[in-house]
């Protein structure tokens, strides 16, 4: 069992749900407040490994949303100074365990890393349930409807 400093948006759905899989799994669940954290650009940088500045981000941020920011024309240095000055930027959940870091909730890859198996039966239905889900995005129900069903299946976040 993990210890996993989870980092995200107090009152989110998204992240309640993750929480609550992690510790169906019988993770201990630390959260900290993603938008509060007093982050540099070297412990926030931490959490990105080698992935691409685009996946950094947040795509249901409001300035993302809106083209202000283009995450795909912005560099290294430029997306840290953004997500320090405005954290919701940030692509949620931010998670630690021991000296391992890892940003978003991609199930496959967290289950590969600390395992997401229920502990006993009793949650095992919930663990079922909430695996059924799309745990990337925002679940407050509302500007997710898609003519073809397929285009939410992009990481997102909720953007509230």
């Amino acid at each position: 069992m993990a210890r996993v400093i989870f980092y995200s948006k107090p009152g989110c759905k998204g992240g309640t749900k993750q929480k609550v899989l992690l510790t169906a799994a019988g993770h201990e669940v630390i959260p900290y407040n993603l938008l509060t954290e007093p982050w540099t650009v070297e412990r926030l940088r931490s959490f990105f490994g080698d992935r691409p500045v685009a996946e950094w981000f947040n795509p249901s941020a409001p300035k993302i949303k809106s083209g202000e920011v283009v995450p795909e024309k912005v560099d290294e240095q430029t997306a840290l100074a953004l997500m320090l000055k405005e954290p919701l930027l940030i692509r949620r959940p931010l998670l630690e365990v021991g000296e391992q870091r890892e940003v978003g909730f991609d199930v496959q890859k967290i289950d590969a890393w600390i395992g997401l198996q229920a502990v006993d039966e009793s949650l095992q239905e919930i663990s079922d349930k909430l695996l059924k889900q799309d745990l990337q995005n925002c679940s407050h129900g509302h500007g997710h409807h898609h003519q073809h069903g397929h285009e939410h299946q992009k990481q997102g976040n909720c953007k509230h």
